[in-house]
C-alpha cells in the first residue's frame, strides 16, 4: 500500500499552496483546492480500508500490521531511534476513514458558512494543516512520531480557534487551549522519555526482555502519557479549554469535536492498550473513574447552558468520558469479555464522530439563520429550516441512545462492558446516558419548538441554508442511520480476533427506558411556548442552577490557582530573586570588571619607561617570593 503516503502528502501540499499563494487566489479557487485535496485523501482512505480489511486475516486469525513506509530519522543508540513512517492496523485504518470523512464534510460545508469571510484562503490552509496533523498522528509507527504530530495538532487548533484574531475572546480562547494542552503535554513528553530510556525503543511493541526489566516503571510512564491524553481529550480538570474553543468558526468546532483533537487522547490509550492492560491495569481502571466523573460533570453542566455551542461542547466532553470509561473497564482476567470495552470505545468513537459532526454543522446552520448562539432567540425554527430540523433530530436520537440509530448500538456495548466490570459503574453510566438524552432534547425543543422570537424573525426571517451546507447534514444523517448495523467487531477488537456484537437486552432495555423517560421529561418541560416547570426549578434551585451554568466555577478555581498561588506565591518570589539576586550579582560582576579595567588603564600608558619600571618591579617581587619560599 505504498500509495498511502499520498494520504499525508495531499493535505500538506494543500496547506503549502494555500498558505504561500492563497492571497493571490479567489476564494472559490482556494476552497476548491482544499476540498479537492481532501476528496483525494478520503478516496485513498476508503481504498486503504477496503484493501486492508478484504485482504484477509493472518494464520493467527488477526489482521496484519503493515508498515508501507518507515525511515530512521534520529538515531540515538543501536536500538533507540526515532522513526517516521506509516503504520496500518485496524484502529489506524478506521481513524483514517473517520478523519477524512468528517474533514471532507467540513470542507464542503465551509463553502457556504465561510462565504465572504476575510481570510477565507487562510482558513482552508489551516484546515489542511489540521487534517494533515491528525492523519499523521494516527498512522505514526512509534510514540515519538505520534508526539510530533500531537504537537502539530495543538498548533493547528491554536490557529483555527483564533481565526477571528480581531476578537479578544477568540485570542483568549486560542491561548487558553494552547497553554492548557501544553501543560498536559509536558506529562506526555516525560512519560515518553521514561518509556524510551527504560524500553530502549519508542515503538508501541517493545521486546519482552525490556518489558520484564521495566515492569515497575512502565505504569508511571503510561500514567504520565495519559496526562497528555487527558489534556487533549478535555478530561476533568483539564477540560477548561474546550468550551472556550467555541470562539472559532463553527465548522472548526465540528472538526475538533468530532474527529480530530478531542479523540486523540482516546486513540492514545487505545494504541497503548496492550501495555496498559498487561502492565498497568490499575492505571487503566483509574482512567475509567476519571472518565466517569468527567462524563457526569460535563452532562450536569450541559443541562444548564444557554449557548447552543456550549451545550454541544460539554456533550463532547461527556461522550469522550464514555469512551475513556469503556477502555478503562477492560480486564485481562477474561480476555474476550474483558476486551469488550475496547471494541465498544472504538465503535462509539466512530459513531460519535458522525452524529457529533452533524450536530455542530446543524448548529452552524442555525447560527447562520438567526445570527446568535443563544437558545433564547431561537424557537419555532422547524417551520423555516426543515432539513436542518430533521437531520438535527436524527443526531439527537442517536446520541440519546434510541434504536435503531447508531449511538444506541455503540453506547449499549459500553454500558454492557461497564456492568461486566462493576454494577456500580454500570448504573452510573446509565444515569449519565439518561442525562445525555435529557439535555440534548432540551436543546432540540428550545431551538425547533418553544416560543418563536417574532421580533427577531420580522427583522430577519430565518431560512434554510444553501446546498453546500445542507448536503453534509444529509450525508452525515444517512451515515448515522446505518452505522450502528456495521459489524464493527469484525474489524476492530482488543485482541484482533473476530468479535460478534450481540445486544445484552437486560442492559439495552434498561438504557432505552431511561432514555425514553429522559426525553419525555424534556418534552414535558421544554416542548411548549412557555416553560413554567423549567423556570420554577431554576428559581427553586437557583444556587445549583447558577453553579452549573458557571461550570461549577472551575474556571474561577483555575484562575485562583494560577494567579493567587502560582503567580503570587511562586512566580513573584522567583521574579524578585531573579531581579534582586541574579541580576544584581551579574551587575556586580560587570561593575567589578569595569572598575578593575579603569584602575589598570593608567598602566597601559604607551611609555617604554613606565613598562620597564613595572617589569623591574615584577622581577624584584618574584625574586623575593622565590628567595623567601
Amino acid at each position: 500500500m505504498e500509495y498511502t503516503v499520498l494520504i499525508l502528502l495531499l493535505p500538506v501540499l494543500s496547506f503549502l499552496i494555500l498558505g504561500l499563494t492563497g492571497m493571490y487566489m479567489k476564494h472559490r479557487v482556494a476552497g476548491l483546492i482544499g476540498t479537492a485535496s481532501l476528496a483525494g485523501v478520503t478516496f485513498l482512505s476508503y481504498l486503504t480500508a477496503w484493501n486492508y480489511f478484504t485482504a484477509g486475516r493472518t494464520a493467527e486469525g488477526v489482521f496484519p500490521t503493515l508498515t508501507p513506509y518507515n525511515i530512521e530519522w534520529l538515531p540515538f543508540t543501536g536500538s533507540l531511534h526515532i522513526d517516521m513512517g506509516i503504520l496500518l492496523d485496524p484502529i489506524s485504518v478506521m481513524m483514517l476513514v473517520v478523519i477524512s470523512t468528517v474533514s471532507l464534510m467540513v470542507h464542503i460545508y465551509s463553502f457556504g458558512y465561510m462565504k465572504g469571510e476575510r481570510g477565507f484562503q487562510r482558513y482552508y490552509a489551516f484546515l489542511s494543516l489540521f487534517t494533515f496533523s491528525m492523519l499523521g498522528l494516527v498512522v505514526a509507527t512509534n510514540i515519538f512520531q505520534m508526539y510530533v504530530f500531537w504537537e502539530l495538532v495543538g498548533v493547528s487548533s491554536y490557529l483555527l480557534i483564533g481565526f477571528y484574531y480581531t476578537k479578544p475572546e477568540a485570542i483568549a480562547a486560542s491561548k487558553k487551549a494552547f497553554i492548557v494542552t501544553r501543560f498536559a503535554d509536558l506529562g506526555f513528553l516525560i512519560g515518553i522519555l521514561i518509556y524510551g530510556y527504560y524500553m530502549q525503543t519508542f515503538t508501541f511493541t517493545p521486546g519482552q526482555e525490556q518489558l520484564m526489566k521495566a515492569g515497575m516503571v512502565l505504569p508511571w510512564a503510561l500514567g504520565l502519557m495519559f496526562v497528555g491524553g487527558a489534556g487533549k481529550s478535555a478530561m476533568f480538570p483539564l477540560h477548561i479549554w474546550l468550551p472556550d474553543a467555541m470562539e472559532g468558526p463553527t465548522p472548526v468546532s465540528a472538526l475538533i469535536h468530532a474527529a480530530t483533537m478531542v479523540v486523540a487522547g482516546v486513540y492514545l490509550v487505545a494504541r497503548m492498550f496492550p501495555l496498559f492492560i498487561g502492565f498497568a491495569p490499575n492505571v487503566l481502571h483509574l482512567i475509567a473513574w476519571v472518565g466517569a466523573f468527567t462524563a457526569f460533570y460535563a452532562a450536569s453542566v450541559a443541562c444548564a447552558q444557554s449557548d447552543i455551542k456550549r451545550v454541544l461542547a460539554f456533550s463532547t466532553i461527556s461522550q469522550i468520558g464514555f469512551m475513556m470509561v469503556a477502555l478503562g473497564v477492560c480486564t485481562a482476567a477474561h480476555p474476550h469479555e474483558g476486551g469488550l470495552g475496547y471494541m465498544a470505545s472504538m465503535f462509539h468513537l466512530f459513531t460519535h464522530a458522525m452524529f457529533k459532526a452533524l450536530l455542530f454543522l446543524g448548529a452552524g446552520c442555525i447560527i447562520h439563520a438567526v445570527h446568535s448562539n443563544e437558545m433564547s432567540v431561537m424557537g419555532g425554527l422547524r417551520k423555516y429550516m426543515p432539513i436542518t430540523h430533521i437531520t438535527f433530530l436524527i443526531a439527537c436520537l442517536a446520541i440519546a441512545g434510541i434504536p435503531p440509530f447508531s449511538g444506541f448500538f455503540s453506547k449499549d456495548e459500553i454500558l454492557t462492558a461497564c456492568f461486566q466490570f462493576s454494577p456500580a459503574i454500570g448504573w452510573v453510566m446509565t444515569v449519565i446516558a439518561g442525562m445525555t438524552a435529557f439535555y440534548m432534547f432540551r436543546l432540540y425543543y428550545c431551538i425547533f419548538w418553544g416560543k418563536e422570537n417574532k421580533e427577531l424573525h420580522a427583522a430577519h426571517v430565518p431560512h434554510e441554508s444553501p446546498l453546500a451546507m445542507t448536503f453534509p447534514l444529509m450525508f452525515l444523517a444517512a451515515v448515522t442511520l446505518v452505522a450502528g448495523f456495521i459489524p464493527f467487531g469484525h474489524f476492530v477488537s482488543s485482541n484482533g480476533e473476530l468479535y460478534d456484537i450481540h445486544l445484552d437486552w437486560s442492559v439495552a432495555a434498561t438504557s432505552i427506558v431511561v432514555a425514553v423517560l429522559s426525553i419525555a421529561l424534556a418534552t414535558w418541560m421544554y416542548a411548549r411556548e412557555k416553560q413554567p416547570v423549567a423556570d420554577a426549578l431554576a428559581c427553586r434551585f437557583a444556587t445549583l442552577h447558577r453553579a452549573a451554568y458557571r461550570r461549577f466555577y472551575m474556571d474561577e478555581l483555575w484562575l485562583f490557582v494560577t494567579k493567587k498561588i502560582i503567580f503570587r506565591c511562586i512566580s513573584t518570589p522567583l521574579a524578585w530573586f531573579d531581579r534582586h539576586v541574579i541580576d544584581q550579582f551579574m551587575n556586580f560582576m560587570a561593575w567589578g570588571a569595569q572598575a578593575s579595567g579603569e584602575e589598570l588603564q593608567p598602566i597601559q600608558s604607551g611609555k617604554i619607561q613606565s613598562y620597564t619600571m613595572w617589569f623591574l618591579i615584577g622581577v624584584i617581587v618574584l625574586t623575593l617570593v622565590l628567595l623567601i619560599g
